[in-house]
This record gives C-alpha cells, structure tokens and sequence, in this order.
C-alpha cells in the first residue's frame, strides 16, 4: 500500500492510517484539487465503468453515472444518529449507542477497500478561510464520490493547508463496501465530530459534505458555538435602484426551493428592474454578527438538484447551469449520448437505455401494466454553483450577506393562506416548528395526509429538535436587529382541486410584498395567524388570477385553523418535557385569537 502524506497535521495522518488499517486499502491516494487529477479520475472511472462520458459537444465535460436499483435515495430509516443518550438525540431522529454503532459499522468496514483505492478529499464547506466555514476529512472508495465532492465543496490543497492550522476536522468514512442494502448504515457521530457511511453508493449517503455535516453535524455544532445550520436556500433580489437585499427560505421538498432561488422575474415586474442573485438553493449557515443582525453563507458550491421537473419553463437559469461540467446520476441515456428525463425539454426520445441500464421506449410498461420511467424519479443532477447564469458575486465572501427575512413554507390545498407574517420572532418559531406538507399522488403514504416538518429540517436536524426550537429562540434574543419572518404557500387549490396561484416566477411578487413589510413601506391586514397582505399591496400587474382567487388565497378560516391545532398538539406533546414553554404559549395564544374570532 502506498503511503504518502503531504500534510503536516498528526491528527491526520493518525486517523487517515488507522481507517486505512480498518478498511484494507491498496493504495492511499491524497485529492489536491487539480484539474490534472480530475482528468486523470474521470478516465479511470470511466474505463472502469463508473461513469460513462456524454456527448462532449452538446454536453461539454458531462457524465452519466447509474446507481444499484436499490440504492437511488437518502435511506433515512438506516440513517441514524449517535448518541450517548438517547434523550439527546429526540424523538425525531432513529438512535443507536456510539459503541453499538462503531462496532456494527467496522464489521462492515473492515476490508471493505480490499482490491481498491482509498481517496482523501479535504474539503471545506464555506469560503476556504471563512469564521463561517468548516474542514472536513472524507475517505472513500469511490471516484464517482470523489468527483462530486470536487463540485459541491472546496477541495484539495488549500484546505490542507487551512488545516495545517489546526485538528479541528470532522472525520468523514465511506466505503460502498458490497451495496448490500442489508448492510448499509448512515451514521452520525455529533459528540466526536464522526461520520461513516458504508453499503450505500447515492450521493445523499455518501457526499458527506452535504446532508450529513452541512446539517446534521453543523447543527449539532452549531447549537454549541451560537449559530444556526439550516436547510435554506440563499437569494437576493436587486431592486431598480441596484440595493440588494437577502432571503433565507426553508420549504420541505417537491415545494420548489431550487426554482425560487434562481427564478426569473416575471413579465408583469421586468418594468420595475428587479434581478435575483442565487448565493445557494439548499443549505445556510448564519450567524449573528457585530451589528447585530443575521448573516449567512452557503456552504456548498455546487447543485445537487433532482432532473425530473426541471425544464426550461419551470427553471431556465438551472437548465443552462447543467449544460456543462456536470454529473447526471440515474436519467435516460439517449442514442446520441445526451441525457433525458420526464419533465425535461423537447420531445420524448424514441428510444434509449433508462436509468436501470436497460433498452427503453415510450409507452413500455412493466409487468403490473404501470409506465416504465425512462429516469428514476429522485434521479439526479450535480452542478457547479459557477456555471449559474444569476449566480451571487457574494458567494464567496467570508461574512456571507446580510438576511432581512426567514421564509416558511409548505404544500396545504386549504388551509395556510398565500403569504403571512409572524407578529415577532417568537411567534416566528412556532410558525416554523409547525410547518407541514401534505402528502401528494407522489409519495407514498395516504394523499392529503399532514406531514410535519419543522423548519424543513425534520430528516436533518442532528440532535434533538425541542433543543433545537429552543436554540432559535435563544438567538432571537441576541440579535438587536432580527429578520422578519414570513410563511407561505404556493399551493393553494379551489373547490374543484385548481391551484389558485400560478407560482414560479409570480413568486416574485410576494418575495416583494416580504420585503416591503422589512422595510415598513407597506401596510397588512392582522389575523389570528399573522399580518396578511391588503389586496392592493400585491402587485398584480400583468398577473391574471381567476374571479375571486385572490380573496381566497389571503383568505384565514379559523375553523379550519382549530382544527389544525389538533394536529399541533399532537406533535409537540411528543417532546413531552422538552418541549420550551415558549412554544406551548405561542400554541395558546393562537388558540385564543382563533375562539375571540370565531
């Protein structure tokens, strides 16, 4: 076995020897972020069959890369967090002792990388340098890992050299070992800053960067160090006169948070001059800083996007981001070498191979008589953030950008109105801690069924989440100059199952009303929820909207309110004593506004 280490840090070296020592490796190979080594890993991967390389004039420098069948999303009941107590883990998290873990995981592990090649990625998530950024340390056997490490995060030699200043890393293990879904485990190691991934080949098990530390571990150190880790995407909207102004927003998935980051303003508002900045479409790390206000970076550097859906109507700023540099992971391989997927542009491919590795067409259908799917559902793209057309010229400062609002949201057909405001960042908590989708034709489980999923961070956050409620209102606290916070819903529907609201790029213009409500040049309307807009604080030009939608959309109907507290009471008296007593107060209150109005 190989062994070269260029880097000075004992600490390093110590743990890169001991894992090698576990895992049995033939050779170490050390990531130093070159463009050299990149080439010389996308030939290796590709001549193994790891990747297959796309049509180089229609998709410069893309590959196509397919997983097991049984391994093509976050297995998130194999997803476990570890702890020395299980109180500190929640009830929101599945929980194993660290001993148990580490045991159950090294007998996967030992002699996992047997016949293969251990990679090092030192990787930083943030701005190499940044008060906001973390280093971490993955070990993999796997180049299609590798090479997506190298688009999400910064990676290489200059986060060695970052870490030659200290041992401060989180300890990252991954290994495909066999792909046994039987012996796959994603384990989270908060208190000794550890993560191992092992039998599992899809990114969100294995680019350790991502879910795992930029949420998991980070809000676990987040908490301790006095910030926050949040599954948010960063945008900023450029008004007429050139200020700019940023929005953290939080929506759980298939509510569109990829598409508001970049979205382009609609035709009703071009006369106004707006333009959108996207500093990161799913993760945010924010801290307060000396003027006592909220500021946040993103992480990552790159996109880790779901193809089906994505099209140049729903999202043309990621269409031309994907054009080049990227990795497509479980799409439809067309004759010419081009990729495609349900819900993308052009006509169906008559033909193809589908995400499976197997001869597709148009209308084949399987041996239950349902579609055969040409791309898997949760099949993927991974991007660089550079290649975004509004892409930030602030994703690189170590400060971040300065958040003037927090936005909530979540699918309900009926009962959350268009857009409304907390009355304070206490109350703001709670509408967060009580966000909730409603399960579609989709996803399994029962259609319409309420999902809860505070903050959007239910599957991420890494210790147990009334500390984490609690966490946020500690912050509140602190800050002299807190965002407003908001809650919205896209997805309202009529009576005959419509949606009310056109969404996409309309968005815009309730982002506008948010802002306007920051800057105190617009008025609302108090409800039992929140402030909700005026009619005519909207603006609606060149928007048409159906007779009466817009009443509906603002519209608050306390009975179906009541009846949604059922559903909160349920939820939070799973904290049982954890719970803050702030939340149970916020939950009162708004059950006294609700019976005062009737």
């Amino acid at each position: 076995m190989t062994e070269k280490f260029p880097t000075h840090n004992k600490e390093l070296i110590g743990w890169v020897k001991k894992m090698a020592g576990l895992c049995g490796p033939d050779n170490i190979v050390w990531i130093d972020g070159s463009a050299e080594q990149k080439m010389l890993l996308e030939q290796e991967a590709e001549a193994s069959g790891e990747i297959i390389r796309l049509n180089e004039k229609k998709l410069p420098r893309c590959f196509l890369h397919r997983t097991a069948i049984d391994d093509v999303a976050r297995t998130e009941h194999l997803t476990f967090i570890c702890t020395r107590r299980k109180r500190f883990a929640g009830p929101t998290n599945n929980w194993m002792p660290p001993r148990r873990a580490y045991e159950k995981a090294a007998g996967i592990f030992r002699g996992s990388m047997a016949g293969r090649t251990m990679y090092v990625i030192p990787f930083s998530m943030g701005p190499v340098g940044s008060p906001f950024s973390k280093i971490g340390v993955e070990l993999t056997d796997s180049r299609y890992v590798v090479l997506n490490m190298l688009i999400m995060t910064r990676a290489g030699e200059a986060v060695l050299r970052q870490l030659e200043k200290g041992d401060d890393f989180t300890r990252c293990l991954h290994s495909k070992a066999g792909l046994n879904i039987s012996k796959r485990l994603i384990l989270h190691f908060p208190e000794d800053n550890t993560i191992w991934s092992v039998g599992s080949g899809y990114g969100g098990n294995v680019l350790l960067g991502k879910k795992c530390l930029s949420l998991r571990i980070a809000s676990y150190i987040a908490k301790n160090e006095g910030w926050l880790a949040e599954h948010m995407l960063i945008m900023g909207i450029e008004d007429p006169h050139g200020h700019v102004e940023y929005i953290a927003t939080a929506f759980p998935s298939a509510c569109g948070k990829a598409n508001l980051a970049m979205l382009l303003p609609p035709e009703g508002l071009k006369r106004k001059g707006y333009r959108i900045w996207t500093v990161g479409d799913d993760i945010a790390w924010m801290r307060i800083d000396s003027d006592g206000s909220l500021w946040a970076v993103n992480p990552e550097s790159g996109f880790f996007g779901v193809a089906p859906g994505t099209n140049s109507h729903t999202n043309p700023n990621m269409v031309e981001t994907i054009k080049h540099d990227t990795i497509f992971t479980n799409v439809l391989l067309k004759p010419d070498k081009t990729v495609w997927w349900e819900g993308s542009d052009g006509e169906v491919p008559p033909e193809g191979i589908d995400w499976r590795g197997r001869s597709w067409k148009p209308g084949l259908l399987d041996a239950d008589g349902k579609p055969v799917l040409g791309a898997h559902p949760n099949s993927r793209f991974t991007a660089p953030i550079a290649n975004c057309p509004t892409v930030s010229f602030r994703m690189e400062q170590h400060h971040g950008v300065p958040i003037s609002a927090v936005i909530f949201g979540g699918r309900r057909q009926h009962l959350a109105p268009l857009v409304y405001e907390s009355f304070s960042w206490e109350h703001g908590v709670f509408v967060g801690a009580t966000m909730a989708s409603e399960r579609t034709a989709a996803q399994s489980g029962k259609v319409g069924e309420v999902r809860r999923d505070p903050m959007a961070m239910l599957p991420f956050c890494g210790y147990n989440m009334a500390d984490y409620f609690r966490h946020w209102l500690s912050l509140g606290r602190r800050m002299t100059k807190p965002p407003k916070i908001f809650h919205v819903n896209w997805f309202k529907m009529d009576n005959q199952g419509k949606l009310l609201w056109p969404g996409f790029r309309e968005n815009l213009r309730v982002l506008e009303w948010a802002l306007e409500r920051c800057d105190s040049k617009v008025g609302a309307l108090k409800s039992a929820i929140g402030f909700i807009p005026r009619p005519e604080d909207l603006d609606l030009n060149g928007l048409k909207l159906s007779e009466g939608a817009l009443e509906k959309l603002l519209e608050v109907r306390s009975k179906d309110w009541v009846e949604e507290l059922k559903g909160i009471k349920i939820f939070f008296q799973s904290f049982k004593k954890d719970l803050p007593a702030e939340m149970w107060r916020e939950y009162y209150a708004l059950a006294e506004r609700l019976r005062s109005r009737g």
